[in-house]
């Protein structure tokens, strides 16, 4: 049984967008640290910060934050500094976010070990907040830094405001900082073809979920409205868990709406995107592109590749490569300079032990199989040539929804083509998994075999090792005997100038039915459960015989479209 790998990711923020020199002294401390990644490094000249990501094990997160804000803490002197951005110290913010195998609770002990540390050895003052803040009013980043560098001082000597670790009087060269834990957070400009910082902040102020303070009659000058209490009523924004202020970006001459979006699941990137858009068009203005600063999740990008194809009434079954394009060109992220998905996609950015077969050219898969080395092999091609099968389906259900005079269908072929990808995903999925299979038992069979227990032991990894190359292969074929409904329906329903195309799929759904069929027999032949080799053999000779029937059914359809 496998476990999660433990993973925290690490934003921290520091006070330096100009200065390369500091800045990659700083980011150094990273990459040098062992167990983490450095991900991202994101400067801003008019901000004048910089936004470092960088993810691993726990505790080596902890001690590269620990150096990187150390480091900070001797290069930037707040005394000299100035920028766009708020903040409170040389660190200005460094949030845990937890990625995988990690609670948010877990998370938050991290940041309290971080927050102690760094207090206690390097004499910074320490406020923690989101998931790890200590009272309710140190939930918010925003309360926390108010009056920024300039009125800390005087902040931190009010008894509510004393310091969570570290000292009670503020170092004037790097201030003061906050550590947290959070949930995933993107932040995100979207840029205006106006210079106006007061147009700008109109915008923001409609899409934030605070929203306005509520005026009467004109809403910039009018009296405050206010409840029977005293307090002033607010006129709640359009996107929810979505900060926002409005600014100007000298560097690129326009102005801003920066937000950040704390909680995705409640405002989607694209939502954001879109409610700006609508704000900006009824004041008159217009938003021209938008920027990420720092990293995204991969699925944020795919939502939105699918809500602007359905916007077009376009098909969605198509490549995740083709979903990000179409996203980053709808929210204009290439405006005011490149998008590289390769390094603003977290799940892009994050190695993996060695290359996938799944990540090779054709030519390269092809060569690497026909080595000397027992994997690739049969298991793995057989797979492929599923995920070739499938991958021929969901261009037909493409092709389908953007014919000429079919219009009214586009929905239907796009549902069948987005079917079509995720068959095709699953397929390649299992090409890495049958190569990983057969060496798992090569792994078992290496074990030490010295004492009676290394002996059981050894015996043991080598039938759970082969009884996971047996069900891989046998799970490649019931993948590829589901796809059979799918090409079926578009062999009936889809562009008959593409029916020879439905054909080659179903082909390949028989071959790698019976390539797969061929793995699980002879794996089984080394497994020493005689019921569990009965009842797996038998539902493959049934899978074989089923597909056999449908192979042929399918392929007379396919003729007679020929055949006209």
């Amino acid at each position: 049984m496998t476990t999660t790998k433990r993973l925290i990711e690490c934003v921290p923020n520091f006070s330096e967008g100009v200065n390369s020199t500091i800045i990659q002294s700083i980011a150094d401390q990273i990459r040098k640290a062992d167990g983490v990644q450095l991900l991202d490094v994101d400067p801003g000249k008019a901000t004048n910060r910089t936004v470092v990501t960088f993810v691993g094990d726990p505790d080596a997160v902890i001690d590269a934050a620990f150096n990187a804000i150390k480091k900070a803490a001797e290069l930037i002197d707040m005394r000299a500094h100035s920028g766009e951005h708020p903040r409170m110290g040389a660190t200005d913010v460094c949030p845990l976010i937890p990625i995988s195998g990690m609670t948010m609770e877990e998370t938050a002990e991290y940041a309290h070990k971080l927050g102690k540390r760094v207090g206690e050895e390097l004499g910074i003052p320490i406020f923690m907040y989101e998931a790890a803040a200590t009272t309710p009013a140190r939930k918010n980043l925003a309360t926390i830094r108010a009056g920024e560098y300039e009125g800390m001082a005087a902040k931190i000597q009010q008894p509510e405001w004393k310091p969570d670790y570290g000292p009670t009087t503020l170092p004037e060269k790097h201030g003061a900082t906050c550590i947290g834990a959070r949930d995933f957070l993107i932040a995100y400009n979207v840029n205006l073809n106006t210079t106006s910082v007061r147009r700008a902040n109109s915008v923001a102020f409609d899409i934030r979920e605070k929203g306005r303070i509520k005026r009467e009659g004109d809403r910039i000058n009018g009296a405050i409205i206010r409840d029977t209490e005293g307090n002033p009523i607010r006129v709640p924004g359009t996107c929810k868990a979505v900060k926002a202020i409005g600014w100007y970006i000298a560097e690129y001459g326009v102005a801003q709406i920066s937000m950040n979006i704390t909680d995705i699941s409640q405002t989607k990137l694209h939502e954001a995107f879109e409610a700006c858009a609508r704000s900006a068009d009824s004041r008159g203005l217009r938003v021209t592109g938008s920027e990420l600063v720092g990293l995204v999740p991969k699925q944020v990008m795919l939502d939105a590749g699918r809500y602007f194809l359905k916007k077009q009434q376009r098909s969605i079954g198509v490549s995740e490569e083709e979903l990000i394009k179409i996203a980053v060109k709808s929210m204009g992220l290439d405006e005011l300079g490149p998008f590289d998905p390769k390094k603003k996609i977290i799940e892009y950015l994050i190695q993996t032990d060695g290359e996938n077969l799944v990540s090779l050219s054709l030519a390269k898969f092809a060569a690497e199989t026909s080595s000397e080395s027992p994997a690739p092999g049969g298991g793995s091609v057989a797979a492929y040539v599923g995920s070739l099968g499938a991958s021929l389906g969901a261009m037909v259900a493409n092709l389908s929804s953007h014919k000429r005079g079919w219009d009214d269908k586009w929905e239907y072929f796009s549902d069948l083509a987005e079917t079509g990808q995720q068959f095709k995903n699953q397929l390649l999925e299992k090409v890495d998994e049958d190569t990983a299979a057969f060496n798992g038992i090569i792994d078992a069979i290496r074990l030490p075999k010295g004492s009676e227990e290394e002996k059981a032991s050894r015996t043991a990894a080598i039938s759970a090792a082969t009884k996971n190359a047996i069900e891989i292969p046998y799970s490649v074929m019931e993948l590829a005997y589901k796809n059979y409904d799918f090409l079926e329906e578009l062999a009936t329903s889809g562009n008959p100038a593409s029916i020879s195309d439905i054909g080659v799929g179903v082909a390949c759904m028989d071959t790698a039915i019976i390539g797969a069929a061929l793995n699980v027999k002879i794996n089984c032949k080394d497994f020493d459960d005689a019921e569990y080799v009965e009842s797996i053999l038998k539902a493959t000779n049934d899978i074989l015989a089923k597909s056999s029937k449908r192979k042929a059914e399918i392929l007379g359809k396919v003729d007679a479209v020929i055949a006209g």
